[in-house]
């Protein structure tokens, strides 16, 4: 359903699962259990780097507010996910689908630019160890977390700001089930020109930037592991990286394929299941790739459980 020429819009009807049919029962509880985890495994992962001396580190600090920006990149979006799932006629008020769109542009810059300071702060630790302590100071860990947030705070200001000087008074319906810039921007009523302009320039300036620093920085510890002698050596090395770098190509993945793919070859129903993949599977997974594979992370959890459970 669209509204009349020269009627302004004061909501869109999101369409993202309106051709799933009887599949949005199970999608409801699938999308609302991997919420849950994502908000119990993440919320673990601040406690232990809070509670335990032994993640007082540089890298458990990034780790700690990265956690943080995946509850709240995905609380932006799943509570109303799940709304719209049980509904007849999904719609979203303008107002709300412009706050959804800022808060999801925030959120999902500063995890980029925070998985830039881990790679970072792994490459201090591993290709200037003697010089860590200097690079990696509290000052400096503030000083990144800081820029990170405020990365993701001029992206979504200046979303906002491309999208609210727009008219819409033409169609209101948006095939997809978030309000994302670019699914957004086709339904203004004029000229997108700058709209798409700022949103290649953000693209460039806050997510292809972070990824080539994060590249720059495995390639200086890549060639330090191929400079060590032993094999064994060489293994230590990589594992002190190796769940960051996974996260990496998790996250980068899907939101490359999304974001920086030609839009003429791409699909409706290729860009809500990269969206579905990068907004509530990836959040759920990071956790689990930074518990699971992390000897100090789970040593952090039996200490911490044994420490509570002694004490109860």
């Amino acid at each position: 359903m669209g509204v009349d020429n020269g009627t302004a819009v004061t909501e869109f009807v999101l369409l993202g699962f309106s051709e799933f049919g009887s599949l949005r029962g199970p999608l409801f509880w699938g999308v609302l259990c991997m919420y849950m985890v994502t908000l119990l495994g993440n919320s673990l992962i601040i406690f232990l780097t809070l509670a335990d001396s032994a993640l007082h580190s540089p890298m458990y600090f990034f780790l700690g507010h990265f956690s943080l920006a995946e509850i709240l990149y995905t609380t932006t979006i799943v509570p109303r996910m799940l709304r719209d799932l049980l509904s007849s006629r999904p719609t979203i008020p303008l107002a709300s689908c412009f706050t959804q769109l800022y808060f999801f542009a925030l959120f999902g810059i500063a995890e980029c630019c925070l998985l830039a300071a881990m790679a970072y702060d792994r490459y201090a630790a591993i290709c200037r160890p003697l010089h860590y302590a200097t690079l990696m100071n509290r000052g400096a860990c503030v000083g990144m977390v800081g820029a990170s947030y405020l990365m993701g705070v001029i992206t979504g200001t200046s979303h906002s700001l491309l999208i609210f000087t727009l008219p819409f008074q033409r169609d209101n319906i948006i095939h997809h089930f978030l309000c994302d810039i670019l699914p957004v921007l086709k339904l203004a009523s004029a000229s997108t020109f700058w709209g798409e302009v700022g949103n290649l320039g953000n693209t460039i300036a806050f997510i292809l930037t972070p990824f080539l620093l994060i590249m720059a920085s495995y390639v200086c510890i890549l060639a330090t592991i191929l400079g060590v002698s032993t094999a064994q050596g060489r293994r230590k090395i990589f594992s002190t990286c190796s769940s960051h770098l996974f996260v990496v190509i998790l996250f980068y993945g899907t939101a490359t394929v999304a974001y920086i793919k030609p839009q003429a070859s791409s699909s409706q129903d290729t860009d809500q299941v990269l969206a579905l993949f990068y907004t509530v599977v990836t959040p759920m997974c990071n956790p689990f790739v930074y518990s699971l594979r992390n000897k100090e992370v789970t040593g952090a959890m039996k200490r911490v459980m044994k420490k509570y459970l002694c004490c109860s």
